[in-house]
């Protein structure tokens, strides 16, 4: 497709492509944009140039800004406060390094308990991120369950005993006893699992894959049990907390599903709908594996066949589902399309191309949203530098070539603009890196110009994504919890 030209600037192809040959060109000179006497939010005023990291190095080397126990920061991650200084050891290259410290007591043990029994069964937010009703609902559900649980054991006990299991009676109910224990794992681990929370909604598609690769894994194990009757116990319990968890996943996950399909407020209707379809289904496949069992076909290889369909199935059904959403993923698929064509991709086709297999935990990322300051930083003069350029900015973008990783940090004042902001700076800056040939330690002329291209493209960005459909108002794009706070003194 052609790249869009947008009617009062260049078309965005054309900033990005300039902004590259000029950052390339750039990488051995100085920024043709001096700031001067910029008075920095995060420490003491500072004067550099932009693009020359080493002049800028040289003179904070010489004591005029990197005094040991000058605060760099503050940061504030899950309410606890801590500070960043300048540290009195020097690193490899001779440079100062920078120090971790807490300002904060430790809270009391009692706390602690406290503050991860609520990350069990409260949401994320709690509690402004609930209606007032939420709290009578969740205590009168829970007491309904308690009275639920103390009524299945007499039913199990019942039930074991009708068809014949033990006629005993205290057989029966070690028996029953047992069985009750496979099952109360699977709830622990249900409990378990259900404290991920958020990630639930922010990667929703392949929580929902994995959730069905998880469910195969147990029915495996439940499977193996017939070569090891004597570990049923153990092994039924790993089972039943592993097809559990992926209950979960899949409870958690269908009524987002659910509600996109949803047009004319009918999420009901078509919640119903949708698991009447799968118990039909469900149904006629029970009465297929009952006939095809009547000819003792062999076990290990009916599983391998109906799995395999099971977890081809799974995977189309995730990947025909249409979320209007950005979640990293489909941020990634939008973002990119945009710097290279300066065309945002349809909702069909961003999450046509959204990557299923990339697990929500991990790591390897190219760019980290919401980071730790020390994770970006490992010396006080690289942050120095490039802090002047995100004085009216609510984030602040770097790369650490180390690490070959570009950070995106928060500060706190940060909303869900600013963070979208800050990832689409970063995967710019990323694009500016990849497209440089020797990467170097000093990549302020990229950082310099990737600021000139956002502050033109990002409205633009978000324009072309809205035509297409995308919420961006409140993108679930996952940041770390950790923000920067403004230095003040103490």
């Amino acid at each position: 497709m052609a790249p869009i030209t947008f009617k009062q600037g260049p078309s965005s192809t054309a900033l990005v492509r300039e902004a590259v040959t000029r950052a390339t060109l750039a990488t051995s000179a100085p920024a043709a944009e001096q700031i001067q006497g910029a008075e920095v939010r995060f420490g003491p005023p500072v004067k550099i140039l932009a693009g020359d990291a080493t002049s800028a190095k040289v003179e904070k080397e010489k004591g005029l800004d990197l005094d040991f126990g000058s605060v760099l920061c503050w940061e504030e991650v899950n309410g606890r406060r801590c500070r960043y200084v300048v540290d009195s050891e020097k690193n490899a290259r001779g440079a100062r390094s920078v120090k971790l410290v807490s300002t904060d007591n430790p809270p009391p043990p009692i706390e602690e308990v406290v503050s991860f029994i609520r990350s069990f069964v409260v949401p994320e937010g709690f509690p402004d991120s609930v209606t007032p009703s939420f709290v009578p609902y969740m205590s009168w559900r829970a007491l309904k369950h308690f009275f639920g649980g103390a009524m299945g054991v007499l039913t199990t006990q019942t039930l074991l005993r009708s068809v014949g299991v033990c006629q005993n009676r205290s057989a029966s109910g070690a028996v029953a006893i047992n069985w009750i224990l496979k099952d109360g794992a699977g709830r622990l681990g249900k409990m378990i699992f259900a404290r991920q929370g958020r990630k639930f909604d922010y990667d929703l598609k392949q929580l929902r894959f994995s959730s069905d690769l998880l469910l195969e894994l147990g029915a495996g194990i439940e499977l193996a049990t017939s070569a090891a009757p004597q570990l049923f116990l153990p092994m039924a319990c790993l089972a039943n907390v592993i097809k559990n968890v992926a209950v979960v996943t899949s409870t958690s996950t269908r009524t987002p599903i659910y509600k996109s399909y949803a047009r004319a407020e009918n999420i009901g209707d078509v919640t119903a709908k949708g698991e009447c379809v799968g118990n039909l289904a469900d149904l006629m496949g029970t009465g297929m594996s009952i006939m095809i069992s009547k000819h003792n076909p062999s076990m290990a290889a009916a599983f391998t066949i109906f799995s395999f369909g099971y977890l081809f199935s799974s995977y189309k059904e995730v990947k025909n589902v249409v979320l209007n959403t950005l979640n990293r993923a489909r941020f990634n698929v939008a973002v990119d399309s945009f710097i290279k064509t300066g065309y945002v991709p349809s909702l069909k086709e961003g999450n046509f191309k959204e990557n299923i297999f990339s697990p929500p935990w991990e790591r390897r990322t190219s760019v980290d949203l919401g980071s730790r300051f020390g994770d970006a930083f490992q010396e006080p003069s690289s942050f120095l530098t490039i802090k002047p350029l995100f004085e009216s900015e609510r984030y602040m973008v770097t790369y650490n070539p180390s690490k070959d990783k570009i950070y995106a940090l928060l500060k706190d004042q940060a909303k869900s603009d600013d963070i979208l902001k800050a990832a689409y700076h970063a995967h710019v800056l990323l694009h500016y890196i990849n497209s440089t040939k020797q990467k170097s330690t000093d990549f302020t002329a990229q950082l310099a110009e990737s600021c000139r291209v956002v502050s033109s493209s990002y409205g633009a960005f978000k324009h072309k994504a809205k035509e297409q459909g995308w919420i961006t108002s409140d993108a679930l794009l996952n940041p770390g919890r950790a923000r920067f706070c403004a230095y003040k003194e103490q």
